[in-house]
């Protein structure tokens, strides 16, 4: 699991360009996967079909989604001497980013600076750069163009029952679908595992995935917030605590008996969770629950400390309880009962 999970967060793929990012999980995914599509948006699309659908019945659609793209910068101005000036390419704090480095998709590695200023607290994204090395702007243009994205560069850490990196937002959550996938068993209904793009611009690979596959349910897989760091805000999520099953955050009400079908799942499989109410932040969810005519929706939560910086960290036994609990409540809706919701 930890080798997987060092994979996805080390690979490249900001929001807009999951291409690289997109084909490590898609080899990860093909063997247990029906059909694997790619549609116009970029969403890998793996679809399972079910062993016998219902006698008489078309089966019904789940759709289980975690997004793929991580937050990053686009170039937008080269000086004469061969700064970049950036765009924010999802939601960045530009204190975190004052040392970091950043990686373009074709190699090129950046530093981030900033103009000299006389108060911390006057640092803006409009007064920093990146530092590409180049002493001038044709040199800098060689090797990046206005308009490329780049991501933040961070190694993967082990630090035994806990991990570290970039991007396990959501990196951590394709990890848990790409698991859960292999251990979910087909049964009467379809299942769609769907690997996302763009959701740190607005749920969009989420809203249009979710119209196409049109699903009867629908299931996010995301990191939250944490609630057990020394004088932080007060959160009922902690590392350690199992698997989070929302309640609510700021673009979705789960639906409540599939609320209560993950709760139900989790007492009767052993599975330690706990119940998140998220103040801000949304999840592919959202999205799906607005689809069309209205979609049950709900989430399953990674508890993850310092979300969009360089150093992310989940515990691995809640990675793990995720993992079991996607798979079970799948399991519940895939059946010919269709866990009381279908």
């Amino acid at each position: 699991m930890k080798d997987l999970i060092k994979r996805l967060t080390e690979a490249y793929g900001p929001s807009g360009a999951e291409e690289q990012i997109r084909e490590i999980i898609r080899a990860e995914v093909e063997p247990y996967a029906s059909e694997v599509t790619v549609d116009t948006l970029g969403n890998l699309v793996c679809k399972v079909k079910p062993l016998s659908p219902p006698e008489g019945a078309e089966p019904k659609r789940i759709m289980v989604a975690a997004h793929m793209d991580e937050i990053g910068v686009m170039v937008s101005y080269v000086d004469d001497k061969g700064f970049i000036r950036f765009s924010t390419v999802g939601g960045l704090n530009p204190y975190v980013l004052m040392g970091q480095k950043v990686v373009f998709a074709n190699g090129t590695v950046g530093v981030f600076g900033a103009e000299r200023i006389e108060d911390i607290k006057d640092l803006k994204f409009d007064k920093m750069f990146i530092d590409i090395g180049a002493t001038s702007r044709e040199e800098a243009l060689a090797k990046v163009s206005i308009g490329d994205v780049a991501a933040m560069k961070r190694e993967f850490s082990d630090l035994d029952n806990r991990v570290t990196c970039k991007a396990m937002d959501d990196r951590i959550g394709c990890a848990v679908i790409i698991e859960a996938m292999k251990r979910a068993k087909p049964q009467v209904h379809e299942v769609y595992w769907v690997f996302t793009v763009q959701e740190e611009l607005g749920l969009r690979g989420a809203r249009v995935g979710a119209y196409s596959v049109n699903p009867h349910v629908g299931i996010a897989v995301d990191v939250t917030g944490w609630g057990d760091t020394p004088e932080c805000t007060p959160f009922n999520v902690v590392l350690g605590g199992g698997a989070a099953v929302k309640a609510k955050d700021s673009s979705l009400i789960a639906h409540p008996r599939l609320k209560r079908l993950m709760v139900d799942v989790a007492e009767r499989e052993g599975i330690k969770y706990q119940l998140e109410v998220l103040e801000r932040g949304g999840t592919d969810a959202g999205a799906m629950q607005l689809t069309r005519e209205g979609v049950p929706a709900g989430t399953i939560s990674i508890p993850c400390r310092y979300v969009h910086t360089p150093c992310e960290m989940v515990d691995i036994g809640d990675v793990e309880a995720c993992v079991s609990l996607l798979a079970a409540v799948v399991d519940e809706l895939a059946s010919p009962s269709g866990g009381g919701i279908l």
